[in-house]
């Protein structure tokens, strides 16, 4: 399966067409790809392996990574998830790997579509406070930011975005797979958004003095939803699904970083905002789009 062939295309026009793809859901469909191909002999999803499926992935890579396009993968990260339940399956998708992501969004949504949505991930990346990591937002609060503070030049040209827009941008986000809403009604970042926007969200949020933007100690992908370590000052964050594995490497329920005691009951993502509480609404923040005022909620009451 090493060779390109047109059983490869086939499989990359998929990824165009859908965005995203698993293993599961991709198994019927490369069966189904082969056997268009081969007619004499027909494949059935369960001949599919593992194996096959990374072999196509691979190849595929090294024949678009030319064209700075790249097939990349992350397990979506659920703020419900069970620490001891099996990690969901992995996601897979075709991204471009030097376009900005926001540029390409500004070919289906309009300026103050685009505007909008850099208000909501400031939010979900600026308002989060030393003991509250949320990474979310509620649909009611981004609804809110459906104009920029009055004291920027953009208000302006956005003075005709209503919060019915917003809403409608937020269900179009919803439904292209760049948004995901739980059922507390708060939207998060989707696993292809954040192997899409990886390289914008490090660029645009973390800095020398500060990394709003957390990465996994097990894995080193970002974390939006997870645990970490009960120490206030100490950087470990960690997905459910890889604090297993890291605990082993660490010998047991130490924090690989500070070797203080790893407790597991210190949440990261909308769990956070429940047992910590988190700012209320927005102004001015360090990216111009919104920021966060001091006045501080008990989700409990937010909850949709």
């Amino acid at each position: 399966m090493a060779d390109y062939n047109n059983t490869h295309r086939a499989l990359l026009q998929v990824f165009m067409a859908r965005g995203t793809l698993t293993y599961e859901t991709t198994k019927p469909i490369l069966a189904s790809i082969l056997t268009v191909s081969d007619p004499s002999r027909e494949t059935m999803p369960n001949d599919i392996t593992q194996q096959d499926f990374t072999s196509y992935i691979h190849t595929l890579n090294n024949a678009i990574s030319p064209f700075d396009l790249e097939i990349r993968s992350s397990i979506p990260q659920s703020p419900t998830l069970d620490p001891d339940t099996p990690a969901p399956d992995r996601t897979y998708a075709l991204v471009n790997m030097t376009s900005d992501p926001i540029t390409q969004l500004a070919t289906t949504h309009s300026a103050d579509e685009i505007a909008f949505l850099k208000r909501v991930l400031d939010h979900m990346f600026e308002s989060n406070t030393r003991k509250s990591e949320v990474f979310a937002i509620l649909s009611r609060t981004a609804l809110t930011l459906h104009k920029p503070p009055a004291t920027q030049e953009e208000v302006r040209t956005s003075s005709s975005f209503t919060q019915k827009d917003a809403e409608k941008t937020l269900e179009s986000l919803h439904d292209e797979g760049w948004l995901e809403r739980s059922n507390k009604g708060y939207y998060r970042l989707s696993a292809r958004a954040l192997m899409e926007l990886r390289n914008w969200l490090v660029e645009t949020y973390n800095d020398d003095e500060e990394e709003r933007v957390r990465f996994c100690h097990g894995c080193r992908e970002i974390v939006i939803a997870g645990q970490r370590c009960a120490n206030w000052d100490c950087g470990v964050r960690v997905h459910d699904f890889c604090a297993r594995n890291m605990l082993r490497a660490a010998g047991g329920h130490i924090c690989p970083g500070c070797k203080t005691a790893w407790t597991g009951e210190v949440p990261v993502g909308e769990k956070a905002a429940k047992h910590y509480g988190r700012p209320s609404g927005v102004g001015q923040g360090r990216r111009s789009s919104g920021a966060v005022t001091n006045r501080v909620v008990d989700d409990d009451d937010d909850e949709e």
